[in-house]
């Protein structure tokens, strides 16, 4: 019997070692909420085929509207009504630092996602509508 409940407290004992372990494990810093976007490499080629013309921004806003205004905010500003709840900032649309990224890029963070940011390729199927959207993004520099 003694064996066993040896046998027991050496295994709760390996355990609980395993776990603190694993606790002081850095995390790398794109798998945390808010760190550096790693975007592979098809998606930082990708262009953008639709010129940024009226009917494009006119589809791109009414989508943004639907779908991405709640977080972002009308003007882009990451202030939309469901912002504060979120454990990540919203970075401003009109940052130059999100305006200097490629539209693969963009595309990639908005309908790929990570963390906060859903995945949006079983919300917005059209290629040519998730293109409308980067292009109402970028006008709103």
């Amino acid at each position: 019997m003694k064996s066993r409940l040896h046998d027991f407290i050496g295994s709760l004992l390996v355990v609980g070692v395993l776990i603190c372990l694993l606790a002081f494990v850095a995390i790398p810093q794109d798998q945390k909420v808010g760190g550096a976007w790693v975007i592979p490499p098809k998606y930082k080629a990708m262009k953008n085929p639709l010129k940024g013309d009226a009917a494009s921004l006119n589809i791109g806003k009414m989508l943004y509207a639907k779908h991405c205004k709640s977080c972002h905010g009308a003007l882009g500003l990451g202030d939309g009504p469901k912002a504060g709840n979120m454990k990540t900032k919203i970075n401003s649309l009109k940052d130059s630092k999100f305006q200097a990224q490629s539209d693969g890029e963009i595309y990639f963070q908005s309908f790929v996602g990570r963390d906060e940011m859903p995945n949006f390729e079983k919300k917005i199927l059209e290629e040519e509508e998730r293109w409308a959207i980067i292009n109402f993004t970028r006008s709103l520099k």
